[in-house]
């Protein structure tokens, strides 16, 4: 796995809209991600042996950059960026009604919905921040634990670009996955309890 600066990675990641496909793995709050263009979400499920019963997560720098990418009512809407504002950046992953404009494969079964996420670490906000939204999932194989170290992540996905190893200090992150809290009619269902609790 080659190992590159953030501002390498970022060009990277930009230059995949247009030429070859990109994994990438970046520290976050929680554990470290294993992302891409979410045009290329498939670079994902065949890197992990991912089911496609399990979604991946649109993460970007903000509410308002995945905020096309759901839709709902006004009093919906409020109500979400309300939960965002309180624990956004942070360890919450909200499972919202998608929009035509969410990448359909980062959902290959179609369910209608989107987990979308803000993180609470800098290098993965300074990156999301230059490239737009991605997609992502812990780095890890499919049923097996997160890994936490640059080591690690070169070992089991030898074709994706990482950042230096003191960039996956485990000082900024806390090596739990985070709360996932899917929108229903009657409130929220808690489908992962993390830190955050609803």
């Amino acid at each position: 796995m080659p190992q590159v600066s953030l501002s390498e990675m970022v060009s990277a990641l930009n230059s995949a809209l247009t030429a070859s496909p990109t994994l990438v793995s970046f520290p976050t709050d929680t554990v470290p991600a294993l992302a891409t263009r979410p045009t290329q979400a498939g670079l994902i499920f065949a890197a992990k042996r991912r089911p496609p019963e399990k979604p991946l997560i649109l993460m970007g720098a903000s509410f308002e950059d995945l905020r096309l990418y759901i839709r709902g009512s006004e009093t919906e809407l409020e109500s979400w960026r309300s939960h965002t504002a309180q624990h956004w950046p942070g360890q919450l992953t909200l499972v919202l009604p998608a929009s035509h404009h969410a990448p359909t494969n980062l959902n290959p079964l179609s369910t209608g919905t989107l987990g979308i996420r803000v993180p609470n670490h800098p290098i993965a906000l300074q990156l999301l921040a230059q490239t737009g939204p991605l997609a992502t999932t812990s780095a890890n194989l499919s049923g097996q634990p997160p890994l936490t170290t640059a080591a690690d992540i070169t070992q089991v996905f030898p074709t994706a670009l990482t950042l230096p190893p003191q960039d996956y200090s485990q000082s900024q992150s806390s090596g739990q996955p985070s709360t996932v809290a899917q929108w229903t009619s009657s409130g929220w269902q808690i489908l992962r309890q993390g830190k955050i609790h609803l």
